[in-house]
């Protein structure tokens, strides 16, 4: 998913820029693909123009489609808020002008928008509009733009047929009992701060993935439930006894928080 983004991120400018709409149970990961992607192409200062470089802007979808509030919030995002302008500077057709002019200078290539299946709070009148600014926007600059939400939102991007066309969809599923699956639980138990190996069996494997239902939050979660665990109860390591007798109850251990944020984790 990753390279396939950093493909999209890298295209040559085009009059009709590619698209994706990834979608996937909440928790499943798409935020966290989205904000390493944009820590990748962070922000860098070009002193010989004397302007902020932003490759890639991302967004977070207001909790209802209101064009206004995503104007400002785009504002805001890049580092040029609203709050000096007089109120007639900051109706829709202003901010309109003002965000497209900022956004080229910034030499933007995508725009991702996290959390679309919040246009759903609104009307389907305004629905559409919303879905015409992201349009818009992606147009004017020559941007990719790429949506992410729950399923939910695949409709209602659909309900624009331009927009609908132009975003491919990526479905990201819940994690299955594979080798990927294996691979991951390894990696992450790995990163975490504990002093002896853990050699999980099968078994310990599936019954992860019963008791999270594949969602990668909860997977998450758990794993790292069960390290403080172990470091609390100084065995240093997450056996199969401890997964066989771990309940969805988060309990909370400070010292231990506190050795696992030292790690990044």
């Amino acid at each position: 998913m990753l390279d396939r983004l950093q493909g999209m991120i890298e295209a040559p400018r085009q009059t009709r820029m590619p698209g994706l709409l990834v979608h996937g149970a909440s928790g499943i990961g798409k935020t966290m693909i989205a904000r390493n992607l944009s820590r990748k192409y962070a922000p860098e200062y070009d002193p010989a123009s004397g302007i902020t470089r932003t490759p890639l802007l991302l967004l977070q979808a207001p909790p209802a489609p209101d064009e206004r509030r995503f104007y400002l919030h785009i504002l805001a995002a890049v580092g040029a808020p609203a709050t000096a302008l007089s109120a007639r500077a900051q109706n829709v057709a202003s901010l309109e002008v003002r965000v497209i002019a900022l956004l080229r200078d910034l030499g933007l290539r995508m725009i991702m928008i996290d959390e679309v299946h919040n246009l759903l709070a609104g009307t389907h009148r305004e629905q559409r509009r919303f879905l015409n600014v992201l349009r818009y926007l992606s147009n004017e600059l020559e941007v990719s733009l790429v949506c992410l939400g729950v399923s939910e939102a695949v409709d209602a991007i659909r309900g624009d047929i331009q927009l609908a066309r132009r975003l491919d969809e990526h479905h990201l599923p819940n994690w299955r009992d594979d080798a990927e699956f294996s691979d991951m639980i390894q990696t992450l138990i790995a990163a975490m701060p504990l002093n002896k190996k853990s050699n999980l069996k099968v078994k310990s494997l599936k019954q992860i993935l019963a008791l999270t239902g594949g969602v990668t939050s909860r997977i998450f979660a758990l794993v790292k439930d069960l390290s403080i665990e172990a470091i609390v109860t100084g065995e240093e390591c997450i056996t199969d006894d401890a997964i066989a007798k771990w309940t969805p109850v988060w309990s909370r251990h400070a010292n231990a928080h506190r050795r696992l944020e030292k790690t990044g984790v």
